[in-house]
Formats: C-alpha cells, sequence, structure tokens
C-alpha cells in the first residue's frame, strides 16, 4: 500500500505495486548423479520467495526458481495418490513439480471514483505445497536376469569394471550394480546386475519389485541360468519360473528380446544338463550362449551376441 507524495501534487493518488510471483521447483535430469542420496539429507525443498511490491507502482522481483538436479531415470509421483508427475529419463529433461504463488496486488487497483484513497492490498497467494515420492529406476542397455547364486555377479565383473559382491551363497546383491561393457575398438554398451530373483517376486516375496522395476528400461534381457543346478534347481525350471515373474509383473517385460547365458559349464553335469535344456528350450534356438563366468570361458563370444542384438533393437 503506497501512495504518491510529492511536493506541489496534491492528493497523488495511490502507486502501490504488485507483488512477485513466487518461484517454481523443478527437477531436472542430470547424468552426472546416480542415486537419490541427497534426499535422504535434505528432504524439504522450498523456492524463492517473490518480493513485495513498492511505490511508483514498482512490481517486486519474482522469486527464484529452484532446480532441482536427479539422476536419469526418475519417476516422480504424488505421495497422496500415487499419480505419476513425470518420468525423466533423457539428460536434461526438466519438470515444474510445484508451482509458485501469484503476487497479491497493490492498492492502486482497488482505486474507483468513489475509493479514491484506497487504504488496502491484496495478499500474494500460497506457493504449492506438494509431498513427492522418487523411484529411480535404473537404466542400462542389457539387464541380467537369474536365480540367486546364478553366477551373474560374476558375470558382469569379468565383462566390466564392476565390481559387486561375490560369494558362495544366495542374495549376495543387495543392489543393482552398473557396469560399462567394451568391445571391439570403440563399441560400448551398459549392463546391469539385477539381484537374484525368486519365485514370487512379482508379488513382492523377497526384493522382488525392488528388483524386478530396474529391468522394466533396459533394451535386453540376459537370462543366466545354472547348469550346474549347484542349488538343486534344474536349469528348465528355472528358466520357467524367471519368465514367469517376469510376465506377472509386467507383461510387456516378455516382448524384449532375451538371450540365454547357460553359466557354470566347467562343473560336473552341466554338459548333460545343456543338452537336455536346448531341446526342451525349442524357442531359444541360438540364442543359448554356454559359458564359464569364473574362468572366462564363452565370455567374449557373448559380449560380441549382446551387442549385435543391440544394433537389431536401434
Amino acid at each position: 500500500m503506497s501512495f504518491r507524495r510529492e511536493k506541489y501534487v496534491p492528493k497523488g493518488g495511490p502507486n502501490g505495486g504488485d507483488g512477485g510471483k513466487g518461484g517454481d521447483v523443478i527437477f531436472c535430469a542430470d547424468k552426472n548423479l546416480a542415486t537419490l542420496l541427497d534426499f535422504y539429507y535434505q528432504p524439504h525443498l522450498k523456492a524463492g520467495r517473490g518480493e513485495h511490491g513498492r511505490g511508483k507502482l514498482q512490481t517486486g522481483k519474482s522469486g527464484d526458481d529452484l532446480l532441482v538436479r536427479v539422476p536419469p531415470g526418475t519417476v516422480v509421483r504424488s505421495s497422496i495418490d500415487g499419480a505419476r508427475i513425470c518420468d525423466l529419463v533423457e539428460d536434461g529433461q526438466s519438470c515444474a513439480v510445484a508451482s509458485g504463488g501469484r503476487g497479491g496486488r497493490g492498492n492502486t487497483h482497488f482505486k474507483s471514483a468513489t475509493r479514491r484513497a484506497p487504504r488496502i492490498a491484496e495478499d500474494g497467494q500460497q506457493g504449492e505445497e506438494r509431498v513427492l515420492e522418487l523411484e529411480l529406476k535404473l537404466i542400462a542397455d542389457v539387464g541380467l536376469v537369474g536365480y540367486p547364486n546364478a553366477g551373474k555377479s560374476t558375470l558382469i565383473s569379468k565383462i566390466s569394471a564392476a565390481h559387486p559382491k561375490i560369494a558362495p551363497y544366495p542374495f549376495t546383491t543387495r543392489e543393482p550394480h552398473l557396469g560399462l561393457v567394451r568391445y571391439g575398438e570403440y563399441g560400448s554398451f551398459m549392463v546391469a546386475d539385477i539381484p537374484g530373483l525368486i519365485e514370487g517376486a512379482h508379488r513382492n516375496v523377497g526384493l522382488g519389485h525392488a528388483f524386478l522395476r530396474h529391468i522394466e528400461r533396459t533394451r535386453l534381457l540376459l537370462i543366466v541360468v545354472d547348469m550346474a543346478a549347484v542349488d538343486g534347481t534344474e536349469p528348465l525350471a528355472a528358466l520357467s519360473t524367471l519368465e514367469r515373474e517376469l510376465e506377472l509383473y509386467q507383461p510387456g517385460l516378455m516382448r524384449k528380446k532375451r538371450l540365454i547365458a547357460a553359466n557354470k559349464m566347467d562343473l560336473e553335469g552341466a554338459a548333460e544338463r545343456l543338452k537336455e535344456f536346448r531341446m526342451a528350450a525349442k524357442q531359444y534356438r541360438g540364442r543359448i550362449y554356454p559359458l564359464s563366468a569364473l574362468r572366462g570361458d564363452g565370455v567374449k563370444e557373448l559380449v560380441y551376441a549382446l551387442a549385435k542384438e543391440l544394433a537389431k533393437c536401434d
């Protein structure tokens, strides 16, 4: 609320300016980030406040927008109803998740023929306040899928520079690992080691949903099967269970191209099981690659086969 006060200008009238708009909260995908850990330490985010209007019809400065950087693959949802607000996949992609309030009007807007000196001004609107859930889905070209202890971590450690924990007991891997695989002179692709799936994973048994969501963005699936049946699960039964869990979690996953890594061929009984497996899994003719991730046998051939299939997916 302001009035013009100048010498020799009696009854100058109202000249209060409007308040500035509040800043927006904007999420932006940044390829240099890999986790959502920053939000653990700073869960409350607030954009800048708009400045007050001034005399001489000066509008207040708008509040600064708050640019929040998140890793590519972040899904933003409302925590109230779970509605998806945005899915930030590409580097630089952005989305305004909360809007700043409109600035209030100065007293100059309220003058009239009967109200020549209005002593009122309008309050600004409150900015939008939201509680959000952020979910990170890894983006990789190839997703390794298999039973716990099938040898996925050993395989990704052989074909990339990733160093996941490796031990002879189930659920060694508790979170996905990304590895960059290089082949030829300039070729490369990204592989995600998805922790082991078990029967009932689609119902969130074990850590099902925490693992399965990372498979959604992969272009190609590599199913790792233990041909030696170390844990007592026959290869064909393991394959059937894995495919059933993928189908029940999200039917679209079964439309992805799939290759099979017949692992642990260096162990006793693996060769005989591979023969039976090839005969039973006829739909995978030409897409089963026997190997020993531990010794490195057949790993190079698998890498080039994956690169060839990825080229077809483009």
